[in-house]
This record gives structure tokens, sequence and C-alpha cells, in this order.
């Protein structure tokens, strides 16, 4: 937070963050467990601070999640940033998804990672929230540069938006996470998002418009990998030296992959 209040005002263009949730989660070095008032109250605090460095034609997308026996979370969240900025999208990252053939697929469909519930009250949790905040509601977005190509392109030219056979992707996400062999080698983060959903956030926002990216709850750098991968210019804050390690190793390689790209 401190970092944040530091800032010159109007000098970030876009925050991707995921802060603790506060439901108990095992990181290194954080208790996820305050009082649930103590909790809202710090979530107002750091998003006044964000509001304050962000600039006003900038965005603020927050991921946050729930468990079943703890469902408002994210809505609390939510709440707890109204004071300060206006939320202009909901978007659902959709982790795991089955699509009966009966829908129109060639056959059923189960794609995706979650984690299993054992209950007999809760289904399992597919998904979490990206709440898209801004200033004023009014930020403008390109729509289609997270686009996918319509299914029958061949009326779209009726439609002078469908010209280039791209529609905007909607608030429903499906970004699953990579497999992986080890979780502490290629996961060590007991919470943690995929690079390609700051990757969408900061496409959607408009790369172009983007003179400085935040992250200030860094974790293992999802964020300041996508904005590598995109040549954003970039400010990550993160209070565990041992993920703070690991992001910056993950942001170096991301560099490397640029770097040869273009060679």
């Amino acid at each position: 937070m401190e970092v944040l209040k530091a800032l010159p005002p109007a000098s970030v263009s876009i925050l991707v963050t995921s802060p603790p949730y506060n439901l108990g989660i095992r990181y290194r070095t954080y208790a996820d467990a305050l009082p649930r008032g103590r909790y809202l109250e710090w979530t107002g605090e750091w998003i006044a601070a964000a509001r304050g460095a962000l600039h006003d034609n900038g965005s603020l997308f927050l991921n946050v999640g729930a468990k079943p026996t703890d469902p408002w979370t994210a809505l609390d969240v939510a709440q707890a940033a109204r004071p300060h900025l206006e939320l202009q999208n909901t978007i659902h990252w959709v982790k795991s998804i089955a699509i009966d053939r009966e829908a129109g697929v060639g056959g059923d469909l189960a794609v995706g990672h979650y984690k299993p519930i054992n209950s007999e009250r809760f289904v399992n949790d597919c998904h979490e929230f990206i709440f898209h905040f801004t200033p004023t509601g009014r930020t403008p977005l390109d729509r289609t540069a997270i686009g996918v190509p319509y299914q029958d392109a061949s009326n779209v030219t009726r439609w002078r938006a469908a010209a280039r056979n791209v529609r905007c992707r909607g608030n429903t996400w499906f970004i699953p996470y990579a497999t992986i062999q080890s979780r502490d080698k290629d996961r060590p983060h007991p919470a943690t998002f995929p690079p390609r959903i700051p990757e969408y956030c900061f496409r959607l926002h408009g790369v172009e418009r983007i003179a400085l990216a935040m992250d200030p709850f860094l974790g293992l750098g999802s964020s300041a990998v996508a904005a590598a991968q995109l040549g954003l210019d970039f400010i990550g804050v993160e209070m565990d030296a041992h993920y703070l390690a690991e992001a910056v190793a993950r942001v170096k390689t991301a560099i490397a992959g640029v770097d040869k790209r273009t060679e």
C-alpha cells in the first residue's frame, strides 16, 4: 500500500491483481485470516490508494475467489471498492467447463482444471470473478483485441463492427491452468492466476494506451510475465522474498523468449 501511496497521481494506466482472499489460504509469510471487518477495511484502504495512482481513463482488474462455505467474499470485496471506483464490467474466469453434445459440439466435452469439492451440499467450484473497476465507468476498451471469430462468417459484412470477422469475447473467459508435474516446482504459490488472465486484461484495456502497468500483489509474477511479453513498463510489489525471486526468474525467462522471437 505504501508503494501505491508514493506513486504520482494518475501515473498508472492499469492495475491487474489478485489480493489475498481472506479464506485461510496458507501463504508462506502472510496470515490470510483477518477478522472480516478489518479485511474489508484494509481492502478499501488499498483500493483508495490505487485510485489515487490510477489515470482517469485507467482500469483496475481485480480477481477474487471464494469458497462454498464463505460465498460472499468476492461480492463483499467488490462492495469495499464501491466508494472509490465504478464497477464497469464483471468478468467470469471459467477454469473448467463441461459441454454436452446436445449443445452442438462433436461429442461430450469436459476441459480445464478444478479442485474437487467432496460435499453433499456444494457443487465443484469452477470459476472466479474478475471485477473491472474504473474511475468513472467510462473507460474505453479495445473490445476485439481479445475477440473470437464468428462461427458463421458468411454474413458478417452486414455489420460494420464485424468486418474483421472478430466479435467481442464477452464476460466469460475460459482460461484453464496449464498442466503441471510438480506443485512445489511449477506453481509454488497457493493462489495464482495464469499469465493469460493479465494478458487479456492488458489487451482489453488497450495495450497502446498503457504507459505503466502495476500489480500490488505480485505473487509468482503472472502479471509481470504478461507485461514483459507485451513490452509494457511494469511495477510489481510482493512482500514474500521467495515468491518475489520466483517472479523475477519467470520475468527473465519471458524477456528472453521475447528477445529470441525478435532476433
